[in-house]
């Protein structure tokens, strides 16, 4: 394996994201440029990131669940945020975030522990009557009737009715009321029976007694412990649905912290769920709003079926996937709309390594960062540890215990500081023809200061590529990334920032310098002459360099640009390369603009292929938006939805459509017609439209009046 160093190897890693930064907690650090990565969503600027909802998805070992627990630990201690945990699954019956709750005199709760009153008198009315009928939902769906409902909003009315025994009393044995007591009694039959499952059956001490109360809402962290109890017993979508009530109309109003975290672990449990699905899909509508972030961690988005789990992604702005199996990195990957690079990448991953998605634009593959102290607190694999180290003293072998964990492995998060320099190795396989001895002797000579030597070495190279392959040949792209390099080392990072985004926005994906590399029948880029090996030193130190003589570059310099200067004679050509480069300096791939149609705000977009071989055009509508029809048309694609009322407890949808044509090269503008139905709109009716030609130097135009429209950050497309 050749090991470079991590400021060599930005040269050649693909650099998608190296002009974004966000503000916040340090996470771990870019495995695609080498800097840190810092993310906390609560203070990213609201046009680059509408929503603060997260997943987090990876098979077991991925380091996913770790990832989370880091994040709020440094929330908590750097930010003071709070945070709420339902905490499903841990070894030895503790759940998984008790040791960080602990740790952060946070507040665990154990099922049966801690009885819940859904009734409480802190809840409002209506909150009351939502919270019992999801407790009848998660043992007896077929118990809500019509007639159940009447019954049970008579029984809350009752002076008993501040338990949930009370609360069974007045359903068996109602008071006369707009219907006699006799009729009440057989409709709230049902309902009753179904209650007492929580009184009297095998879901006793969960919600009832002398003691029912709430939780505090001051603590830094609140641990619902749910690991005791069976993963297919309906306690825990029971306690699930008290829980978001709590959240929702007791926990937020009374908390004064800066921001809200509710975590659900093995969210999956918790989503499947009639009783407590509808519950979650407000909070995440809503989460803006009440200054919460949900946060969501599971194994995979499969489990869920298609239509929860594209809800699900198309609410959560934020994604971190750890390691999948190829089949669902696919289906993940389709759902959030993750280049093929990435998606390629996920099944390849090491433990503590993600795919992040932050809004609809950034992706990066994160190493996660962790201290001594943190990995003391995120650790649950001593059971599997103890089982290991068992063996090793059966088989009396002096082979130390290896310590694998379900969350993080071995050698799990390199202990190295997320604001430390770029001077470490590199750890990626390199393939061999990445080495051009023109690139590193640019870098050298920035590194030793010759910062006029390094940028005219760096100049003539990139125009003898552009000569001998051509201005979009990877061989003269690859020059810009050393460009961007050198201008780094000099200290002009405004330029060095600029030429690798550059890189990014002409399509070049995860692994575009290895595209030849074992293929002996493809041309080799990014490779000059090779001089001969070294011998390797004999002791323990690396000898000094000498410091590079001056003439030979002088004489080189001199050399290439009597060369350069016979094939640059042609003016028009030198013009045409000019234009072009300005073409793909300009180049960002994607153009957003907002649409007023027919009283109706719509985003419309179009997103240009890495390949450059496709536009994805797009329409997004906020659910608040009151609309009766959506239309888009593009070449000879078309896509539309008409709206239907609500049924009741159904919660409006944003609407989104898209559709994909293809271009003869990634500069091509694109047209699409957004046709919308307001209000008042009528069926068989032509709507009223708007065509808008999409460029992608991030502008739109209006074909009706020729007018650029404004930008605008994009929403989850």
């Amino acid at each position: 394996m050749i090991r470079l160093p991590s400021s060599h190897a930005a040269i050649t890693a693909p650099l998608v994201a190296s002009s974004t930064r966000f503000p916040g907690i340090p996470v771990g650090r870019s495995l695609l440029d080498g800097r840190p990565f810092h993310l906390s969503p609560a203070m990213t600027d609201h046009a680059i990131l509408p929503s603060t909802n997260s997943l987090a998805l990876g098979g077991l070992g991925s380091g996913k669940s770790t990832t989370a627990k880091v994040r709020a630990r440094r929330e908590i201690l750097e930010h003071g945020h709070q945070y709420v945990v339902i905490d499903s699954y841990g070894e030895e019956n503790v759940g998984e975030w008790v040791s960080l709750t602990l740790a952060l005199n946070g507040t665990v709760i154990e099922a049966g522990e801690f009885t819940l009153n859904p009734v409480s008198e802190l809840f409002p009315r209506e909150v009351r009557e939502q919270l019992v009928r999801s407790l009848i939902a998660a043992v007896e769906p077929g118990a809500l009737t019509h007639q159940a409902t009447h019954a049970l909003q008579h029984a809350l009315n009752h002076p008993k009715a501040t338990s949930l025994n009370g609360l069974v009393e007045a359903l068996v044995e109602p008071e006369d009321g707009r219907w006699q007591a006799a009729k009440l009694v057989e409709w709230g039959e049902g309902a009753a029976i179904a209650l007492s499952r929580y009184t009297d059956g095998s879901l006793r001490g969960l919600f009832d007694g002398d003691t029912a109360s709430l939780p505090e809402t001051d603590r830094p962290i609140v641990c619902f412990d749910f690991s005791r109890l069976d993963r297919n017993s309906p306690a825990i979508p029971s306690l699930m649905a008290a829980v978001a009530c709590w959240v929702e109309h007791v926990w937020l109003p009374q908390s004064t912290a800066t921001h809200r975290h509710l975590v659900l672990e093995e969210a999956w449990q918790i989503l499947l769920s009639p009783a407590t699905s509808e519950l979650i899909q407000r909070l995440l509508k809503f989460s803006r709003k009440m200054g919460l972030s949900l946060d969501v961690v599971m194994h995979t988005l499969s489990d869920l079926g298609n239509g929860p789990a594209q809800d699900l992604a198309r609410l959560c702005e934020i994604a971190h996937v750890g390691r999948l199996g190829p089949e669902e990195a696919a289906i993940v990957g389709a759902l959030l709309a993750l280049p093929d690079w990435a998606i390629a990448k996920i099944p390849t991953l090491a433990p503590g390594q993600a795919v992040w998605k932050v809004g609809p634009d950034y992706v990066d593959i994160i190493q996660t960062v962790i201290n001594e102290e943190e990995a003391k607190l995120t650790d649950t694999s001593s059971r599997r540890r103890m089982a290991q180290q068992a063996l090793a003293v059966e088989q009396d072998t002096a082979a130390p215990a290896v310590d694998s964990d379900d969350d993080q492995g071995d050698d799990l998060f390199a202990k190295t500081d997320p604001a430390g320099d770029d001077d470490g190795e590199w750890d990626w396989e390199m393939p061999p023809n990445v080495i051009d001895s023109r690139h590193l002797a640019a870098i050298e000579a920035a590194r030793e200061g010759r910062c006029g030597e390094a940028a005219d070495l760096a100049a003539l190279g990139e125009r003898e590529d552009i000569t001998a392959h051509g201005i979009n040949s990877i061989e003269a792209i690859s020059w810009l990334s050393t460009r961007a390099k050198v201008a780094e080392l000099c200290g002009n990072l405004d330029q060095a920032v600029q030429l690798r985004a550059t890189v990014a926005h002409m399509g070049k994906d995860a692994e575009w310098f290895e595209d030849t590399a074992g293929n002996s029948t493809s041309q080799e880029w990014y490779r000059g002459p090779q001089p001969a090996a070294p011998a390797p030193p004999t002791g323990d130190t690396l000898a000094a360099k000498p410091r590079r003589r001056t003439w030979p570059y002088v004489a080189a310099i001199a050399a290439l640009a009597l060369a350069a200067g016979g094939v640059w004679q042609n003016a028009e050509d030198d013009k045409q390369a000019q234009e072009l480069q300005e073409q793909a300096a300009a180049y960002k791939g994607v153009s957003a603009t907002e649409l007023n149609i027919d009283g109706v705000e719509t985003e419309a977009r179009a997103k240009w292929s890495r390949d450059g071989q496709s536009v994805v055009l797009s329409v997004w509508v906020d659910s608040e938006e009151d609309l009766k029809f959506v239309r888009i048309d593009a070449g000879d694609q078309t896509a539309q939805e008409k709206t239907v009322p609500l049924e009741a407890g159904q919660i409006p949808m944003p609407i989104r459509l898209e559709v994909t044509v293809p271009v003869q090269d990634r500069y091509q503008a694109v047209q699409m017609t957004v046709a919308v139905g307001g209000p008042k709109w009528k069926e068989h009716s032509r709507a009223p439209r708007r065509t808008i030609e999409f460029r992608p130097d991030r502008t739109a135009i209006d074909t009706d009046t020729g007018k650029q429209l404004k930008q605008r950050q994009a929403r989850l497309l």
